[in-house]
């Protein structure tokens, strides 16, 4: 039923599709004002990108919140935002898809594997990160599983370590997977604009 309501609400959006430079941007613009923009390699169908705004009470656009993809670079774009600089050695959070799993990637993490402990808190429905030596502590949630109302199965959930990024993969279950092929399927019905047609197409 979960799985129903959240395709259902996509199939529902507005929807408008662009190719350029090798990918084939969407944007999703939900009954409620919500927009979510995705972006999928055009060869490989992988999800590169995906972000969410939400409009504020007076109506003005927000800021877009990245949920899968790769994080700009502070002050990237933002004039007077370079003197306010992340020190380059911080840890990189960052999520990165594969076909068949969720994953996430923890850049400038330079302590051995056995120093890391990754595992599920089914309450607070989240995966905790934490280090032996006390150096490093992130909790986050998996929002493709909260849309579906899946539980988190700590059987699903893997780690490895290399070159000082901690690479964290979750399988996607088998709602998850179905969901995204018809998802596709969906999505193959939007009219797509190249880059060189000026505006993108509505469905």
């Amino acid at each position: 039923m979960a799985v129903t309501g959240w395709l259902e609400s996509l199939r529902a959006a507005e929807k408008t599709a662009l190719l350029q430079d090798g990918r084939r941007k969407v944007h999703y613009l939900f009954p409620d004002g919500k927009e979510m923009a995705e972006e999928y390699d055009e060869k490989t169908g992988d999800l590169l990108v995906r972000k969410w705004r939400v409009t504020s009470a007076l109506g003005a656009p927000g800021q877009w919140q990245l949920e899968v993809g790769e994080p700009v670079s502070p002050g990237a774009g933002s004039p007077g935002m370079e003197l306010i600089k992340e020190s380059s050695a911080s840890p990189i959070f960052m999520r990165k898809d594969t076909k068949m799993t969720f994953q996430w990637r923890i850049r400038n993490l330079p302590y051995p594997k056995d120093v890391y402990g990754v595992c599920v808190a089914p309450k607070e429905r989240c995966i905790v990160v934490r280090t032996t030596n006390k150096k490093y502590y992130k909790k986050f949630s998996v929002p493709d599983l909260d849309r579906h109302q899946l539980p988190l199965d700590e059987s699903l959930l893997s780690f490895a370590h290399a070159n000082c990024t901690l690479i964290i993969s979750y399988q996607k279950p088998k709602e998850i997977l179905m969901a995204e092929s018809e998802l596709q399927k969906e999505l193959k019905k939007v009219q797509t604009a190249h880059s060189s047609d000026g505006d993108c197409k509505t469905q």
